[in-house]
């Protein structure tokens, strides 16, 4: 079950920081008071109700979506739009619109189980967020909305399984990094059509680069030049609704959020490229980073199927939460942007030394790595499912005994992982599995309770999913794949194709399917199976299906 919200994280424990560390956190909590000021609600006029016949274009361009399934309730969204990639979507920047809703039993809604009517605000950009509540477990939906004299395009949902549920299978879907312009969406047709339970996105939904008029790879968009507001980074409010109305313009990503219920989870493309907590990457001050932080935020949340207690409070917004799918599994879902320390020396792929071996470092910040240790301790599934951004496993670039790593994944920060993985050796945790993205290449990876040692106990395993779009077609066969296995014995599957990822839960194991693509630099490619691996129930590793 997802957690109420609470307060903003406590300060790290342990030593005292550096002088210049402490003088950045305080920089950093007179720039939070500063951005909260940047996005508080400022009085205004009663925003004017809109009158059907003043929608006389299609105010459904961006399709329809839920998430955050639970056994009695689901999150329906929809964001009215008539003139999408225009600020303010073609409608008044201050004004109300009646939305009508209903969820059925069938296609049809021959047989409906709940409607009502909410309201699109122009406060939050005419997003609808409906938390539908009193639906029966474990059970599919199809649901649409109404304003005027135009109807929404259909989406199928279901309900979770009650806690404690006996379980038999779940399947899910691993998605991650939708660049709009460098690729195709067409991996997202064809997760559109597998038979899911459910979609874990976890990371880069959007990208903040500048695009151009041809729209990169893509070559004009629908036969269209884009209009100029793309054609710069992404820095204000306004310039993040943009982006979100481009992406889900694609009629291949709204086909898959209308296919499937979605969990999500940010990474840092949804504000900058590899920012960490209140640290811009390019080191813009804090105060000004927060800002635009919490512009970020705020249109992620007007733009996904959330509830109401996720909605950002300036540039905090609680996502990490949990859910559980009977007795089967239980679904930690992680926010490892917001609350880390700042990279080890200056980000990058570098040799690990103090600064990164670092204890006090964290990479989840205090008391999320606290709430997700409780739950580990307290969890009864069969399956400790960790939905997450960055590959969670060691990554060697070389089999020399000093190595360089990710210093912005959990290579970054191991005493984060040595934490998590000893509150799950110590809660009895057997099947532990994490689900990342991040890294535009597919990796299999048993967790390892020493990865200096091979022939350490395997205490998991992790699934980290390529890229839908982000870096183009990719290749079948990296070059370095000899190599990059010799430097990681404990990785059994690497490729760098696009694609997505198919995880079959049972009581007995679990299945991890790669879908890749050959192309995605112009649409209509087809997909398949790269490999098939199997892990046991009891007994951590990946082998071949």
């Amino acid at each position: 079950m997802p957690q109420p919200p609470h307060p903003s994280v406590r300060p790290a424990t342990g030593p005292a920081p550096a002088t210049d560390h402490l003088r950045r956190r305080l920089l950093g909590l007179t720039a939070a008071a500063t951005a909260l000021a940047f996005t508080a609600r400022v009085p205004q006029a009663a925003a004017r109700p809109l009158r059907s016949a003043e929608l006389a274009e299609n105010p459904f361009t961006l399709g329809v979506a839920s998430g955050d399934p639970l056994p009695d309730a689901v999150v329906l969204w929809t964001r009215l739009a008539p003139r999408p990639f225009e600020p303010g979507n073609g409608l008044p920047a201050r004004g109300v619109v009646d939305v009508q809703w209903e969820i059925s039993r069938d296609e049809d809604f021959r047989r409906t189980d709940r409607r009502g009517t909410t309201r699109a605000d122009a406060e939050y950009n005419y997003s609808v967020h409906v938390d539908v509540q009193g639906l029966e477990p474990d059970r599919v939906y199809w649901y649409r909305f109404r304003t005027g004299r135009w109807i929404s395009p259909t989406g199928r949902t279901r309900t979770t399984p009650p806690a404690g549920a006996a379980v038999r299978t779940m399947r899910l879907g691993l998605a991650s990094c939708q660049q709009y312009d460098e690729g195709y969406y067409t991996a997202l047709a064809h997760l559109a059509r597998e038979d899911l339970d459910a979609v874990f996105f976890v990371g880069d939904y959007i990208y903040e680069n500048a695009i151009n008029a041809q729209a990169g790879v893509r070559r004009y968009t629908g036969g269209r030049r884009l209009p100029d507001v793309f054609r710069h980074e992404t820095m204000t409010l306004t310039d993040y609704r943009l982006r979100y109305a481009l992406g889900k313009s694609d009629p291949d990503l709204q086909a898959a959020h209308a296919a499937h219920p979605w969990y999500v989870t940010w990474d840092d493309h949804e504000v900058e490229n590899n920012y960490a907590g209140e640290y811009a990457q390019a080191g813009d001050p804090v105060d000004a980073f927060l800002r635009r932080r919490a512009a970020a935020y705020r249109a992620y949340w007007e733009n996904m199927p959330l509830r109401r207690s996720q909605r950002p409070s300036g540039p905090d917004m609680r996502l990490y939460r949990r859910f559980e799918y009977g007795n089967l599994a239980q679904f930690d879902i992680l926010d490892t942007r917001q609350y880390r320390d700042d990279q080890a020396y200056g980000d990058g792929w570098k040799y690990p030394g103090r600064e990164s071996d670092d204890p006090d470092r964290s990479i989840t910040g205090d008391e999320q790595e606290e709430w997700l240790i409780d739950g580990l301790q307290t969890s009864t599934a069969r399956w400790n499912v960790v939905p997450q951004q960055l590959a969670f496993c060691q990554r060697k670039s070389t089999t020399g005994s000093h190595a360089k790593v990710s210093m912005d994944a959990w290579d970054g920060y191991p005493a984060s992982r040595d934490r998590v993985l000893s509150g799950a050796r110590d809660a009895g945790v057997t099947n532990l599995v994490v689900l990342s993205g991040d890294a535009h290449v597919n990796y299999a990876m048993d967790i390892k309770e020493d990865f200096d040692d091979p022939d350490s106990p395997t205490v998991g395993v992790e699934i980290v999913g390529t890229s839908l779009s982000s870096g183009s077609d990719g290749t079948a066969r990296p070059g370095d794949t000899n190599a990059v296995h010799a430097a990681n014995p404990h990785l059994k599957h690497y490729s760098a194709r696009r694609g997505y990822v198919v995880v079959t839960l049972t009581h007995s194991h679990l299945r991890a399917d790669f879908r890749a693509l050959p192309y995605v630099t112009r649409p209509g490619a087809p997909v398949s199976t790269l490999t098939s691996l199997v892990s046991e129930a009891g007994e951590p590793g990946f082998e071949r299906a």
